[in-house]
């Protein structure tokens, strides 16, 4: 690994060790094996540089995950605004029923109700880019008549992904069902985005 000998990496580069290290051991351990000490170990630093950047593990454990999930996160451009939330919604189930998703449950778990941490993981753990891929979709269909310009905002951006993670955290299961990520496009995000101007084109 990254470390001993040679010039002493700084400023982002010890950043880029940091969290590589980090997300390896997320992938391997989990959010419960992640600790300060054996990022340390890994990334060939000492925890105090760690501390640094980030107050705990769940901060940098948070840190670790959204930059794997913002490395996966592309924008669908199908042409229906229907299409395109199925398939970033589909993406999303996709990860949370994966060890990815084991991976985020356990930092939700650890962040113990922190504000600021489960802001950070709301949208499935993409951070920024899953929620700039949301906001494009939806640019995409006000400019093509689907939506009302007004549900350009993020709070609208992110409805879906609520409703999914409602249904893991709720209820407990292992994965959503398609039908139920249908239901959440077609019977809530839909008509929510359409507004009062009701752009008619839906058969249901």
């Amino acid at each position: 690994m990254a470390g001993s000998g040679g010039s002493r990496r700084r400023g982002a580069a010890l950043e880029e060790a940091i969290l590589e290290a980090a997300a390896e051991v997320l992938r391997e351990s989990g959010a419960a094996g992640l600790t300060m000490d054996e990022v340390a170990r890994r990334a060939g630093t000492n925890k105090n540089a760690i501390y640094r950047r980030w107050p705990n593990r769940v901060a940098l454990g948070v840190a670790a995950y959204r930059r794997l999930a913002d490395a996966e996160t592309t924008v669908p451009d199908t042409g229906s605004l229907r299409d395109d939330a199925l398939d970033l919604l589909r993406r999303a189930n996709s990860t949370w029923s994966s060890p990815y998703g084991e991976i985020l449950r356990g930092l939700i778990a650890a962040a113990g109700g922190a504000p600021e941490m489960l802001a950070e993981l709301r949208e499935g753990g993409g951070g920024g880019a899953y929620e700039a891929a949301w906001l494009t979709v939806l640019g995409r269909a006000v400019a093509r008549g689907e939506a009302a310009p007004e549900a350009l905002h993020p709070r609208v951006a992110s409805t879906p992904v609520a409703l999914l993670r409602n249904e893991y955290m709720a209820r407990g299961v292992p994965a959503v069902p398609d039908g139920v990520l249908v239901e959440i496009v077609e019977e809530v995000f839909l008509p929510l985005v359409r507004g009062r101007g009701a752009v008619s084109g839906s058969g249901s």
